[in-house]
């Protein structure tokens, strides 16, 4: 009989956890508070139920993908939370970018009725999810860690244990603050080539086959080039997490240059109205500052279909 998994969020990553598990031979059962995820889910041959308690309940794993920290406390420990449904020794992993601290704190309120917690944060975009090329850096207990392996194969290729609660989310953070840094620099350098006369198309090539090629450079430098903002991520997520690494500088005393220009060129673009578009579309700020056309992008393709 095939293992069942709960999961509690289903957006664009939670979608692809889900198409993979199937694939991994999973049976999973899932709750989201909207509706046509629920129906999408159902029709990858899951099972939608009606609470995270009930995602939750007469399952050995339940993984969340969330917003943010808040939302995963409310839907792990508010009424019909996964508290309410859990047996003792369940493990729940929380893919979400979230807060350390706060994810300390749930592991502690978990613990203490006999649930096991990992931060296990995904690195990767959605369209990366979906291909399976995704990485798991997860905090917690250790042998947690390795009960939770076969899970962690079922939706990325590799998995890495970086230490106690926590650890997962701040290895995340790191990421996405270099990752950040990689972005801003390819629009940056993409921007002055357009002022330059450089053709676009043959630079992005120049610099993908360059000493300063990146997975950024593949991945979001034709979006850039050509306005495709249709989501892989969101601005405001990147806005969120930026404000989240900025956080953990001032909190730990380490210096957060490029992260303190890169949040404001973050916030510049949620202000002007791309906050729902890929997190990439912050380069027609950039546009805008150099006197070029800032373009309105492409649409997002219908619900499922990303």
């Amino acid at each position: 009989m095939a293992e069942r998994v709960g999961i509690v969020g289903m957006g664009l990553m939670g979608q692809a956890f889900i198409l993979n598990m199937r694939k991994s031979d999973f049976a999973v059962q899932g709750f989201d508070v909207d509706p046509a995820r629920m129906d999408d889910l159902k029709g990858v041959g899951g099972q939608p139920v009606d609470s995270p308690a009930a995602a939750a309940r007469g399952v050995k794993w339940v993984i969340t993908s969330l917003p943010n920290s808040d939302i995963v406390r409310e839907a792990t420990l508010g009424v019909g939370g996964i508290a309410e449904g859990a047996e003792e020794g369940l493990y729940h992993l929380d893919t979400t970018t979230s807060r350390p601290e706060d994810s300390e704190r749930i592991s502690g309120e978990l613990g203490e009725r006999g649930i096991r917690f990992l931060d296990s944060a995904v690195s990767g975009t959605s369209t990366m999810a979906r291909e399976k090329d995704l990485i798991v850096i997860a905090g917690g207990d250790k042998d947690d860690f390795e009960a939770c392996r076969s899970v962690f194969e079922g939706f990325s290729r590799a998995a890495y244990y970086m230490g106690p609660v926590g650890s997962g989310a701040r290895t995340k953070l790191v990421i996405n603050l270099i990752l950040a840094g990689n972005r801003l620099a390819l629009a940056e350098g993409l921007v002055l080539g357009e002022k330059a006369g450089l053709e676009s198309e043959n630079l992005l090539s120049v610099l993908q086959d360059g000493a300063c090629s990146s997975k950024t450079m593949i991945d979001k430098g034709p979006k850039m080039i050509h306005a495709d903002y249709s989501k892989q991520g969101q601005v405001k997520t990147s806005l969120k997490d930026s404000r989240l690494m900025l956080e953990q500088g001032q909190r730990l005393g380490s210096p957060m240059l490029m992260t303190n220009i890169w949040s404001q060129v973050a916030q510049m673009a949620y202000e002007k109205g791309y906050s729902e578009k890929d997190s990439v579309a912050f380069y027609e700020v950039l546009r805008g500052m150099a006197g070029l056309e800032e373009r309105e992008g492409i649409d997002d393709e219908p619900f499922g279909k990303h």
